[in-house]
């Protein structure tokens, strides 16, 4: 059983690093790889752009990063940068991340 979850997480650490995979496809057929051959953005980096595209409320970006990566890689990727900006702010803040995550969604704090 541990097995199948290692190797599970394996091939998604692989994707979210961009190596290729062992059948040699390297990315879904969409990924669009960077000028000069470079490699492609990882989940993190469309993750990134993603939401600042749609902070700045610019659908063309918003589209492109959408783009990079698989709807659920997007989705794990947005997943943990609202985490980590909630962790963030409540540490700047000296505040809980509930309390955080509440006051950013304008909701009444518990």
């Amino acid at each position: 059983m541990f097995d199948s979850v290692r190797g599970i997480w394996g091939r998604f650490l692989d994707a979210a690093r961009g190596r290729p995979r062992a059948d040699g496809e390297e990315r879904s057929a969409g990924a669009p790889r960077k000028s000069g051959g470079k490699r492609a953005p990882n989940l993190f980096e469309a993750a990134a752009a993603y939401v600042s595209a749609c902070a700045e409320d610019d659908q063309e970006r918003i589209e492109e990063a959408a783009g990079w990566v698989s709807p659920e890689a997007l989705s794990f990727g947005v997943n943990e940068l609202a985490c980590r900006a909630v962790i963030a702010l409540a540490r700047e803040r000296d505040e809980s991340p509930r309390t955080v995550a509440r006051a950013l969604l304008g909701l009444p704090s518990a």
